[in-house]
């Protein structure tokens, strides 16, 4: 078994049009840094916009799409905010205050005491098994509230940023039911 890790910041919201988006910016990974857009539409359709084919096989292979655009990002981290552009998608996000977890729990206690947590507290969880039935764990650094979100995607505002009221099924787990900025080490067994 090969345990493959990525380092980095998962920011999600939902929209007041009924869109999910979550943006994976990955610092540290297997396949280099990069940064991808998984995006549920209010009919639950799902688009993995990604940087590359390399990438965009990588993600599909753990999480569910029925569209995939390879698209060119332009992506700007400026202190507490995030802005993105990946061809016709433009979202930005900004948070607050940092709550950090900062020592480190063994697999062991991620997959039980933690997720059992995450599910009750944040309707999230942070171990299971991927599409292609590969173990995974998130190893959770931090979580911040988000401030603010928009999004537009072909010049259509998707409305005012709104809590999670329904599943955006890409996988195993969701983001957090409140829009949120987490640090995070995924770890992938495979």
């Amino acid at each position: 078994m090969v345990k493959e890790k990525f380092r980095g910041r998962i920011f999600s919201s939902s929209f007041e049009r009924g869109d999910r988006v979550v943006i994976g910016a990955w610092d540290v990974s297997p396949l280099g840094g990069f940064t991808n857009i998984m995006w549920a539409d209010p009919n639950g359709n799902r688009t993995l916009l990604s940087p590359s084919e390399k990438h965009a096989d990588y993600v599909s292979s753990l999480y569910s799409f029925e569209e995939i655009r390879i698209v060119p990002f332009d992506v700007k981290i400026d202190g507490k905010s995030i802005s993105v552009k990946a061809d016709d998608f433009a979202v930005s996000m900004s948070w607050g205050f940092r709550f950090p977890l900062p020592l480190p729990r063994p697999l062991w206690f991620i997959s039980s005491v933690e997720n059992f947590f995450a599910k009750m507290l944040f309707g999230t969880r942070t171990h299971g098994i991927a599409n292609n039935g590969s173990e995974e764990w998130y190893s959770i650094r931090s979580i911040s509230w988000l401030k603010d979100a928009s999004a537009m995607v072909s010049g259509n505002n998707l409305g005012a940023m709104s809590s999670r009221t329904e599943s955006s099924c890409f996988g195993f787990s969701e983001p957090p039911i409140r829009p949120a900025a987490v640090s995070l080490t995924s770890i992938i067994e495979k």
